[in-house]
């Protein structure tokens, strides 16, 4: 029996552009990293690993409390260093990979579940695509797990990785809360972003 595709979010970024936590920016009365592991639940995803840095981990469980918190003590090493962790994390708890993981940055909360349906339809690692611009999150197949895990931590994905372009339409994929500029932008755009995302 095929094993579901567990799902990855990776939260241990310092936020020095934005000056606070990433994770726990709320829109509507929800922080990120809850929104991001709900998408993930209900895409099919089982189960879902946070990555975050240690002095954010108890906060993090709270938001987050059906999700396994994985700690990088080492978060300046790279962020494909956190992939690393989990999907180690993932392998220790199975004993083996699934089909698919599926990966989602918490600063990049644009997108719904049928984008990861129509992800998890292609049998490679894919990665969608609106309006010429690819986004997030990413699948990883068998093979682009095995490559990531023996990967430097600092080597960025799209090095490791080769993605297939999945067409969506997803007018919110490119989202990035990187800057006071994007939160104040998010925060103006709260209720059409929830309504989007509860469709």
């Amino acid at each position: 029996m095929a094993l579901p595709p567990f799902g990855v979010v990776l939260a241990a970024g310092g936020s020095t552009r934005l000056g606070q936590p990433k994770s726990l920016v709320e829109v509507d009365g929800r922080s990120l990293v809850s929104i991001a592991v709900d998408q993930l639940n209900q895409s099919g995803c089982h189960p879902v690993y946070v990555v975050t840095r240690f002095d954010l981990s108890m906060a993090l469980m709270a938001e987050a409390p059906s999700a396994i918190i994985v700690v990088n003590q080492r978060p300046e090493l790279g962020r494909t260093r956190s992939l690393q962790l989990a999907l180690k994390a993932a392998y220790s708890e199975r004993g083996r990979w699934p089909r698919h993981a599926v990966v989602a940055p918490v600063d990049r909360p644009g997108w719904r579940p049928d984008i990861v349906h129509r992800l998890l339809e292609c049998p490679s690692s894919a990665a969608p695509q609106h309006q010429g611009r690819g986004g997030h999150p990413v699948t990883l197949d068998q093979e682009a797990m095995k490559a990531v895990v023996g990967a430097p931590p600092d080597a960025p994905l799209k090095d490791i990785v080769r993605f297939e372009r999945v067409q969506v339409h997803a007018p919110w994929l490119h989202l990035n809360i990187d800057t006071q500029e994007d939160l104040e932008h998010l925060v103006k755009n709260a209720t059409a972003l929830m309504e989007y995302l509860a469709e």
